[in-house]
C-alpha cells in the first residue's frame, strides 16, 4: 500500500468521528449540568443535615448496613465519584480528538483557496474545544469537592465506630 494511499485511508478515518466525538461532548456537556445541579442539591441537603441524611450517602449507608468494612466505604467513595472523574478526564480529550478532526479540512480548504470552509471548520473546532473544557471543569471542581466531602464522612463514620 503506497504511502498516500495510507495517509488518505488514515484521513478518512479520522473524519468518520467527528460526528460521534461530536455527540460526546455534548453529551459530557449535558452531564457537567446535570452533574452540577446534584451538585447543588446535595450542597443543600448537606447544610440542613436532617436526620434522613440526606446528602450524606456514606453515612446514609452505614446506617443501612452497621456491618460496613472500611473497605466498603472506601470502594463505595470511588463509586460513587466515578462519574464525575471520567468526565472530567475524558472531556478534555474529546476536546482535543475534536479539534484536530475538522483541521485537516481547514488545512486542505485552505490551500484550495476556500476560505469559507476554512472559517466553517475552525468554528467547529475551537467551539468543540471549548464546550468540553468548560464540561471538564464543572466536573472537576465536582469531583474534588465531593471527594473531601466522601473524606469527612469517613472520619465521622469512624469516630462513630471507636465511641
Amino acid at each position: 500500500m503506497p504511502t498516500s494511499t495510507l495517509e488518505l485511508l488514515m484521513y478518512q478515518i479520522g473524519q468518520l468521528f467527528l460526528f460521534p466525538v461530536l455527540v460526546l461532548v455534548a453529551a459530557m456537556f449535558a452531564y457537567s449540568f446535570y452533574a452540577l445541579g446534584s451538585f447543588i442539591l446535595q450542597a443543600l441537603q448537606r447544610r440542613r443535615r436532617s436526620q434522613h441524611l440526606a446528602g450524606f450517602p456514606l453515612l446514609q449507608h452505614v446506617r443501612k448496613n452497621a456491618e460496613t468494612t472500611s473497605n466498603e466505604l472506601d470502594l463505595l467513595a470511588h463509586k460513587l465519584l466515578e462519574p464525575a472523574r471520567i468526565a472530567s478526564r475524558i472531556a478534555p480529550m474529546l476536546g482535543l480528538i475534536g479539534t484536530m478532526i475538522p483541521m485537516g479540512p481547514a488545512l486542505k480548504s485552505l490551500t484550495d483557496g476556500n476560505l469559507a470552509k476554512v472559517s466553517g471548520n475552525l468554528t467547529v473546532a475551537f467551539s468543540v474545544v471549548i464546550i468540553a473544557l468548560i464540561a471538564a471543569s464543572i466536573t472537576y471542581w465536582i469531583a474534588n469537592v465531593q471527594r473531601r466531602w466522601l473524606a469527612e464522612e469517613i472520619v465521622e463514620i469512624q469516630k462513630e465506630k471507636t465511641a
